[in-house]
């Protein structure tokens, strides 16, 4: 995770500068991303929340997202991953939001996805969306590079608002 900090602090300075908010909802990361945004002291000032949404159960419960308004979308996917942060963004106000949701491995998932697959995305100021496929079955190192991705990808978007 010590990788992941020096790109949360670079997020941090960016949000606390602009007095701005963020809240993330994560899947293959499993909360990488939030922990690495709440390594930064004063993380107060600017992380409102975050979600792990791993399961059709989270969906539904945490993010309020019924099963009838998944017809014609699929997790692990681009349009999935905009729906996710669009709807942390409204949940909490915040004035950005970051996505990520995919398959880590070691294994593919049940949507026919390999390992080393992921979809990111952001909602705020401006949207942004991308998929990532690292072509590895490493978990662990998967869910590093996702988050690292995930953090690097914020920084780009907030950047075009500068």
């Amino acid at each position: 995770m010590q990788d992941l900090v020096p790109l949360a602090e670079k997020v941090a300075v960016r949000l606390i500068a602009r007095k701005q908010t963020i809240a993330v909802a994560e899947s293959s990361t499993g909360g990488l991303i939030a922990a690495a945004l709440l390594a930064v002291p004063g993380a107060s000032a600017y992380f409102l929340g975050s979600a792990v949404v791993y399961t059709r159960e989270a969906r539904r419960i945490l993010m309020d997202i019924p099963d009838p308004q998944m017809k014609g979308l699929r997790s692990s996917s681009e349009p999935y991953a905009e729906l996710l942060a669009r709807q942390m963004r409204a949940r909490f106000s915040c004035d950005w939001a970051l996505s990520e949701t995919g398959a880590a491995g070691p294994g593919g998932n049940r949507y026919g996805d390999a390992a080393g697959h992921t979809c990111i995305a952001v909602a705020g100021p401006a949207q942004a969306v991308m998929t990532l496929e690292t072509a590895s079955s490493d978990r662990l190192d998967n869910m590093h590079v996702f988050a690292n991705t995930a953090l690097t990808f914020l920084l780009h978007t907030m950047a075009q608002r500068d």
